[in-house]
């Protein structure tokens, strides 16, 4: 069976001299509502001449020595003295194949659009242009220009391009509103498929809010409208001639368009571009907390009625909110007046926000829900910061000696964590609470991948330190009624994570 495959919307690769770039010419943009039938658009002539000027194809070049190129394919291995050697000795000369060979040239093909004619500015995918040494932009009309890099970001995959005009006029168009657009509206793309230049093709949403796992903004909108290799950085235009999305990848088990595309929307692109035109690289907002996602176990052991929002894992040291505004445990519902329905909403929504601004927050703690002001951090400071700490929040270290020095609950043997523990498990100094020694097979504790060596911190939000008070909370949730027990676990290092384990 052949495996699926998720493709970048897929700059086509070539050796230098193995193709050409064909370009048509294209009338003066006119940009007109086509007339839509009752089964669809009867044309969309207009529209595609619109916008066909500012639709542009992207050559890049990059030197690569020997095998270790992308398009350097490997001598095969021959018995000594076969009749085939002398063939594949001229075959293979100055491709690549001799790892002594000298430097080649390998080009790349991809699409881009102009959104500033005055100032000569494209955007396309970051990785269209990546690692490039030169890059060209080819117009319609059959004029290539040499572009220089603005800026890119490997978080959304957008890169901004400049070119000179030279007295050279552009066609651009603009951003639409990719939040207004439905599932089943018509789309039209444009790109450079397989580098045959500039080609339109006609779909409509097939689906929105896609993630593809491909980064940790993923907000994709999914069309049928073909999508090939080559078409990376093209736009996708509304009914109206507005850039609604920007085509960066596909599933497909061989390569071409199974009418499976995604398109980065403009709600999300845009911003990126205006910051890359302005500051030549991004600036996020940034809460400096790990989250979670709330499942239906940890609702239920938080009092929640419904399954919904952020679930704060931890909180970074130093970060915009380790003043105790947000704590580990509280659950993000709702950040700057948008609803946060799962995990994923919230570090996009984050990221969109500018940096040093004032929020309003709306958290779930210990089952009740209160509004909180927090100030933004910048992300890009504050990923240095985060990776060089544990994500600690502070725990309660000034509780008595424990009464028992193990305890035997819900199918883990738990005992104090002192210097003898510490020193088996290799745990971090900073990390408190009560070590876990050991997780019974088959146990509720076991099947939610709980390990030996990890550190229980909290339970149902209240701290924990000696074996004896995982039993007495323990004890008291099921007086309680509850059916789960929500657990604060620190890894040997620090890093938090909540799981949730059945009590029945």
């Amino acid at each position: 069976m052949t495996s699926t495959l998720l493709l970048r919307a897929a700059r086509r690769t070539l050796i230098a001299g193995t193709a050409a770039l064909l370009v048509g010419t294209v009338a003066a943009p006119s940009f007109v509502t086509p007339t839509f039938a009752a089964d669809g658009p009867a044309s969309v002539a207009d529209l595609a001449q619109g916008v066909l000027g500012a639709v542009v194809n992207i050559s890049t070049s990059q030197t690569v020595k020997g095998t270790e190129g992308p398009g350097a394919v490997p001598m095969p291995q021959l018995p000594e003295g076969s009749p085939f050697q002398d063939f594949f000795d001229d075959f293979f000369k100055n491709r690549g194949g001799d790892k002594d060979n000298s430097a080649q040239k390998v080009q790349s093909l991809g699409s881009g659009f102009v959104i500033d004619a005055e100032q000569g500015i494209v955007v396309t995918n970051n990785h269209v242009i990546a690692d490039a040494d030169d890059i060209e932009v080819n117009f319609s009309d059959g004029v290539t220009l040499k572009a220089t890099l603005v800026g890119t970001d490997t978080k959304t995959d957008v890169a901004v391009l400049k070119v000179d005009p030279k007295g050279h006029k552009l066609t651009a168009v603009k951003f639409g509103d990719s939040t207004k657009m439905r599932v089943g509206d018509w789309v039209m793309a444009v790109g450079n498929p397989f580098g045959l230049g500039g080609t339109v093709t006609v779909g409509i949403v097939s689906a929105r809010n896609r993630d593809i796992n491909s980064g940790p903004y993923d907000d994709f909108i999914q069309t049928d409208a073909a999508i090939n290799r080559g078409n990376s950085g093209g736009p996708l235009f509304n009914s109206v001639g507005e850039v609604i999305g920007i085509n960066t990848a596909i599933i497909s088990p061989s390569g071409g368009s199974i009418g499976i595309g995604f398109s980065i929307p403009s709600q999300l692109a845009s911003g990126v571009v205006d910051q890359l035109r302005q500051f030549g690289e991004t600036r996020r907002g940034w809460l400096g907390v790990r989250i979670q996602p709330v499942t239906d176990d940890i609702a239920e052991s938080l009092g929640m009625a419904t399954a919904k929002g952020a679930l704060v894992a931890g909180v970074i040291k130093g970060g915009p909110v380790d003043n105790g505004t947000i704590q580990a445990g509280d659950v993000i519902i709702k950040f700057d007046g948008k609803d946060i329905h799962e995990m994923r909403d919230l570090p996009r929504v984050v990221a969109e926000s500018p940096v040093g601004k004032a929020v309003d927050v709306l958290i779930v703690r210990k089952g009740v829900e209160q509004t909180v002001k927090v100030t933004l951090g910048r992300l890009e400071d504050g990923e240095k910061l985060a990776s060089g700490e544990n994500g600690n929040t502070d725990q309660d270290k000034g509780k008595q000696a424990p009464a028992v020095s193990t305890a035997s609950v819900l199918g883990m043997t738990v005992g104090e964590l002192n210097d003898e523990t510490r020193k088996k498990f290799s745990i971090a100094g900073d990390v408190s609470g009560v070590v876990i020694t050991d997780v019974a097979k088959d146990s509720a504790a076991a099947e939610r991948g709980i390990q030996p060596g990890e550190v229980i911190t909290e339970i149902a939000q209240e701290s924990v330190a000696t074996p004896k008070d995982v039993m007495d909370r323990i004890g008291a949730l099921k007086e309680q009624g509850r059916k789960n027990a929500l657990l604060m676990l620190a890894s040997k290092t620090g890093e938090l994570r909540f799981v949730t384990i059945r009590m029945d």
